[in-house]
């Protein structure tokens, strides 16, 4: 085995967990993994070092799942995301006052130099972290739109949900991933990261 497949093998948990995650089926995500990892390692000579290896082998994994996505015949049904966001939206309406602007005690925190930031590879585990702790269909989603760059129309025929929902979801992703950062990295938790 090649250092290149070597390496390419360490990345497949990750990537399962990720397709796992936006498939919810175990089967086609081992299946869109293994296409994945076929692909690097039948196109690893046109790796051109642009990216991060990892990077590269991810955006291969995103085009799978984007076609089975695509492709497949059955659609999941996410309208009934009463239970697992219930919670969130009552805590959600409590950071407001009456006009829209924050309460002063949960005013988002000053995050410095978020440029600087994104260059550190610990920021992305955080991030990473702070990603796998959304409720899973809200992580599924923001994960569609900002990682897999599916238009919102995609998304709401492939779960069946309106726009107006997936645009609460998406924010509430964001509010939630915002939260966490600020408590984990641009917080006190990023002294004992």
């Amino acid at each position: 085995m090649s250092q290149n497949d070597t390496a390419l093998a360490a990345f497949r948990p990750d990537l399962l967990r990720f397709a796992r995650l936006q498939l919810r089926d175990d089967a086609l995500a081992e299946d869109v993994v293994q296409d994945t990892l076929i692909a690097a390692m039948g196109g690893i000579e046109n790796y051109a070092g642009r990216a991060a290896l990892k990077t590269w082998v991810f955006s291969i994994l995103k085009n799978k799942i984007v076609d089975a996505l695509r492709t497949r015949d059955r659609s999941v049904n996410i309208s009934a995301l009463g239970d697992e966001e219930a919670d969130f939206e009552a805590m959600f309406d409590t950071l407001f006052k009456t006009n829209g602007h924050w309460l002063p005690d949960h005013k988002p925190a000053d995050w410095g130099d978020p440029e600087e930031d994104l260059s550190r590879q610990q920021f992305w585990q955080v991030f990473d972290a702070c990603l796998n702790h959304l409720p899973a269909n809200t992580g599924r989603i923001f994960a569609m739109r900002e990682l897999l760059d599916l238009d919102i129309e995609e998304i709401c025929r492939e779960l069946g949900i309106a726009s107006n929902n997936c645009y609460v979801i998406l924010h509430r992703a964001r509010h939630q991933l915002r939260a966490c950062l600020e408590e984990t990295w641009f917080g006190q938790g990023e002294s004992s990261c």
